[in-house]
């Protein structure tokens, strides 16, 4: 039985609460293994294995298939906890426990199979367009696609593909290749969210059942759960909006535990005791909970909007896109000043402040948290139209 609207929103404190627990447990292997994260530039197998068998790379799959099905509320509370301890842990947790939701849109049976392991995960990528030639029983298909998170640990790849390449207004589906089918390219060379392993990927030729496809928009359902039936395009942003807040939050902490042992040179008087500095700690911390309200009040409204319908989801959408561009400025803000208030210290790759702002700065440049988000709104209050479909 689908989930209420009602209780969606108000969540399961004793399922999300095991979660969180599940999340907090890994922590330790996590700090043990990070610095492993850049030299590999993906996440090791032991990390990966230990967030999988925690189930975190399946918090959006239908409680009909034996998923948790998350409120966005819970799922947004667990990538952030994931993204306070690593940010591209958070990273992977937000794509891979987003990405779940495929099951909500794909038949029963093949939803099914995908999700019987708990390992499996899906690395998608929305910024290119192959091409899908149909063909008996399914599609033709060719392309490279850039930024697969989690790629070198994935079972199935999703990637966008138009079945008139020639068309550029034709509309666009998603297909599902299988590992052995695509060809990842190590060329996830960056600064910042390292340990994401976000490399290109390439298909050429492959066939991919019509079942492994479904509609990019306007597709339909086959879950009755009110997480299926709002726009893919918000909940897609929507799944990774809690990494730059995580990753905030555990700069806060970092500072905090570093400004009440470090001291100025030439004084003994340690970080905390500075007006200045207590006054960032402060500052950041209002700018931090009023970024994620502003989030959760912009979720309320698109989850109400969608359950009863009418002319205000467009608005709703748009405002739900100018919170994720938002939070993602507040949170590089944040993670600035605290470094720039810890001086010297976190220009160490020893200080965890030296990865936050190297990780946040990363995952700020994701489409879902671009400033353009702004204009789409503004042009809506402007009696404009949002000048694209995509948001």
């Amino acid at each position: 039985m689908a989930r209420p609207a009602s209780a969606m929103i108000a969540g399961t404190p004793d399922r999300v609460c095991r979660t969180l627990a599940a999340v907090q447990a890994v922590a330790p292997l996590i700090a043990a293994g990070r610095d492993d994260f850049d030299g590999g530039r993906r996440l090791p197998d032991a990390v990966f294995g230990a967030l999988a068998d925690a189930g975190l790379f399946r918090l959006w799959l239908p409680e009909a298939l034996g998923g948790p099905e998350l409120s966005p509320f819970e799922f947004m509370s667990v990538v952030e906890a994931a993204s306070a301890l690593d940010g591209s842990v958070g990273w992977l947790v937000g794509n891979g426990g987003g990405m779940s939701r495929i099951g909500g849109y794909l038949g029963e049976a093949v939803a099914r199979d995908w999700f019987a392991d708990r390992h499996s995960f899906v690395a998608s990528s929305t910024g290119a367009v192959g091409t899908a030639i149909p063909v008996d029983g399914g599609y033709r298909v060719s392309g490279r696609w850039p930024f697969g998170s989690g790629a070198h640990h994935a079972t199935r790849f999703m990637v966008l593909a138009s079945v008139k390449p020639e068309d550029p207004d034709a509309p666009l589906i998603c297909c599902y290749p299988g590992r052995g089918d695509v060809t990842i390219l190590d060329n996830w060379h960056v600064s910042g969210l390292r340990g994401t392993g976000s490399c290109d990927f390439e298909a050429r030729d492959i066939f991919v059942p019509a079942a492994h496809a479904h509609p990019f928009l306007g597709l339909r359902p086959t879950q009755a759960g009110l997480l299926y039936r709002m726009p893919p395009s918000s909940v897609f942003a929507w799944s990774i909006c809690g990494v730059p807040l995580g990753i905030a939050s555990g700069a806060i902490a970092s500072f905090a535990e570093l400004a009440c042992r470090k001291s100025r040179l030439g004084t003994r008087a340690l970080l905390r005791d500075r007006e200045t500095v207590q006054a960032t700690v402060g500052r950041t911390r209002a700018m931090l909970r009023a970024a994620r309200a502003f989030l959760i009040d912009a979720m309320r409204d698109l989850m109400a909007v969608t359950e009863t319908g009418g002319e205000w989801l467009v608005e709703a959408r748009a405002t739900i896109r100018i919170a994720n561009a938002h939070a993602a400025e507040t949170a590089m803000s944040i993670t600035d000043m605290l470094a720039a208030s810890a001086g010297t210290a976190a220009i160490f790759e020893t200080c965890s402040l030296e990865r936050a702002v190297r990780d946040v700065h990363a995952a700020v440049k994701h489409i879902a948290m671009s400033p353009n988000n702004y204009i789409i709104a503004g042009r809506l209050a402007l009696g404009l139209d949002p000048g694209t479909a995509r948001f």
